[in-house]
């Protein structure tokens, strides 16, 4: 849930904090006092879009921050984790938008800065945004289609799973058909290209590292008397020129003689030191052993030195052509294979191709199928539900139909697939067509519900929605933004009834011009207007309970200053408050 969250330079709002209620906060305030801006910060602090104009005058940016609560233990925590920022202890997180006033935006999270788009991410995962604008993704068939989606659950997920996994494979094998049918020359002569290369590579038969080896040996064999004489002489240094000659003793010898010296000394510490001398006496035998054992492997065959360098040459004639060294031509080789295996454009491949393909198109159909079939199911359901929802907020006769349809294409539609007989688009979301249609009487058509619905029904049947998908909703903020616009009277009490039944499950924040809805809420924000040398500036204050009245009265038609305002209000105070506990709110 989001807990609080501070506004500074935004619109006319120059600094205020809004303390939020784990259930039903409502914001209200004058016209033009700033309440659309608590809804622009959440907009910026989801990552929306940013406008310098929105930047107050007079201010070098405009910030909105944020503090999660809640967030540990989720996808929320993944999201915040892998932009590289933690999440403290208690499981909050603090998110930070600015806007400077050239339109340069910054964002920030956990203390790091982030890209914006990590904090559209989050948000999707926290926060769900409905504002007069967001009705008009009622309009979408996408949209629509997620609404059903929702509301079916697993039963729509499950086969929507199964079918996307194979309809990726299926697009696939569709698309290498395309192209190998359709690009068969051309693929034929990079085949046979491949296919030379690899002639070339297999008759040399080079071996990994093989080129770095045979440059050190042709070296060794080019320089064999130098290395022959260092060698020798090393040795010599080492075990002495031979023959016992005592004139000429090597560093062996001489070790020896040190440690037959210091063995019959009188003195122990002279005597402690001969082991040491022992390990050196050791140390220096192995070294000679290995310069004779090198001495004897020195090679100056011409004949061998002139195969190594002809058989340079041949794996130089490969790194030319084909990498910069052995190993990549062995690289280059297998590549070569991988794709020379996709390129076969045979009647035999292709037709193998093909029969996978309708294996495939078979299968897809039939997940299809299971799709379609569970949206169908949930579609009367979810009809129903909304009906009834609509039924309570002063629109009884109307009625919600949910259809579910398939639209047919031609059978050369690159994604065409043929489900119980019929050709349809398959698309990422199956072959169905969901679409919302609202009949406003008995007895009148069934009509797209933006055509059908004025504005302020728009706006109860978005509501109507959002309450029947309440339990569907993986977001743990509703924001509503004048969901109750056109509405008044009964209707808007049962708005406002909706949004604190709402309010068990969900934080919801609502900005709303209707005291009929600001009665049913836990928490009351009011944003203030004030003039000060000739600037406005709002700031955003909780009311208690006497400052509510007092608050509702005046959104009762201007009757703060009236004792008939402040009793309606209190009236308004007293049955939301006993309608409230009929509710049985989760503990948080």
């Amino acid at each position: 849930m989001l807990a609080e969250m501070r506004i500074q330079g935004l619109g006319v709002i120059e600094d205020a904090l809004l303390e939020l209620h784990s259930g039903f906060t409502v914001v209200t305030g004058e016209t033009g006092a700033g309440k659309t801006m608590v809804v622009s910060g959440l907009h910026l602090l989801s990552g929306g879009r940013s406008e310098a104009s929105k930047v107050r005058v007079g201010s070098a940016k405009a910030v909105v921050e944020g503090r999660f609560e809640g967030v540990g233990g989720g996808p929320a925590e993944r999201t915040v984790t892998d932009a590289g920022a933690d999440v403290d202890d208690d499981g909050s997180v603090i998110a930070l938008r600015s806007v400077s006033a050239d339109g340069r935006s910054r964002a920030h999270l956990g203390g790091r800065s982030v890209p914006v788009g990590v904090l559209a991410e989050l948000s999707e995962q926290l926060l769900a945004v409905h504002g007069q604008n967001d009705q008009l993704r009622l309009l979408r068939p996408a949209e629509q289609r997620a609404v059903i989606d929702r509301f079916a659950g697993p039963a729509v997920a499950g086969p929507l799973e199964h079918y996307r996994r194979v309809r990726a494979q299926w697009q696939d094998v569709v698309t290498e058909l395309a192209e190998r049918s359709t690009r068969s020359r051309e693929m034929a002569q990079q085949a046979d290209l491949l296919r030379h290369g690899l002639a070339e590579i297999e008759a040399v038969e080079p071996m990994a590292g093989e080129d770095t080896e045979l440059t050190e040996l042709i070296k060794r064999m080019a320089a064999v008397d130098e290395l022959r004489t260092a060698a020798s002489a090393a040795q010599a240094a080492v075990a002495g020129a031979g023959d016992g000659d005592p004139d000429q003793p090597g560093a062996l010898g001489l070790i020896g003689e040190a440690q037959r010296r210091l063995a019959s000394a009188e003195d122990e510490v002279l005597r402690g030191m001969e082991p040491r001398l022992a390990e050196a006496s050791v140390l220096l035998a192995d070294v000679g052993t290995e310069l004779g054992t090198y001495l004897d492997s020195l090679d100056a065959d011409p004949q061998r030195l002139e195969q190594a360098l002809a058989r340079q040459a041949d794996l130089k004639k490969l790194t030319r052509k084909y990498a910069a060294d052995v190993d990549g031509v062995l690289a280059w080789a297998e590549d070569a294979r991988r794709r020379l295996a996709t390129m076969d454009t045979s009647e035999e491949a292709l037709a193998e191709l093909a029969a996978r393909r309708d294996e495939l198109a078979a299968e897809l159909a039939g997940h299809a199928s299971a799709v379609s079939a569970a949206r169908g199911k949930a579609a009367g359901e979810l009809a129903g539900a909304i009906t009834a929802e609509l039924s309570g907020l002063a629109m009884g006769q109307a009625q919600i139909d949910v259809t579910v349809s398939q639209r047919e294409v031609p059978a050369d539609d690159p994604q065409a697939l043929t489900v119980d007989g019929r050709t349809v688009h398959a698309g990422p979301d199956g072959v169905d067509e969901v679409e919302l249609r609202l009949r406003s009487h008995k007895g009148a058509p069934a009509l797209p519900v933006h055509k059908a619905a004025s504005g302020g029904e728009l706006s109860r049947v978005m509501l109507a929605i959002e309450v029947v998908l309440a339990h569907a909703d993986t977001v743990g903020t509703l924001v509503f933004d004048e969901v109750d616009a056109g509405v008044g009277g009964r209707a808007a009490v049962e708005i406002g009834r909706r949004l604190a039944r709402l309010a068990v499950s969900h934080q919801v924040l609502v900005v709303t011009h209707l005291p009929q809805v600001a009665a049913f809420a836990d928490r009351h924000l009011v944003v203030d207007k004030g003039t000060d040398g000739g600037v406005t500036r709002s700031g955003v204050r909780v009311l208690e309970q006497s400052e509510r009245v007092v608050e509702l009265a005046r959104m009762l038609a201007g009757m703060d200053g009236t004792e008939t305002g402040r009793a309606h209000a209190e009236e308004l105070l007293a049955a939301a408050d006993a309608d409230k506990k009929k509710f049985t709110r989760k503990k948080r």
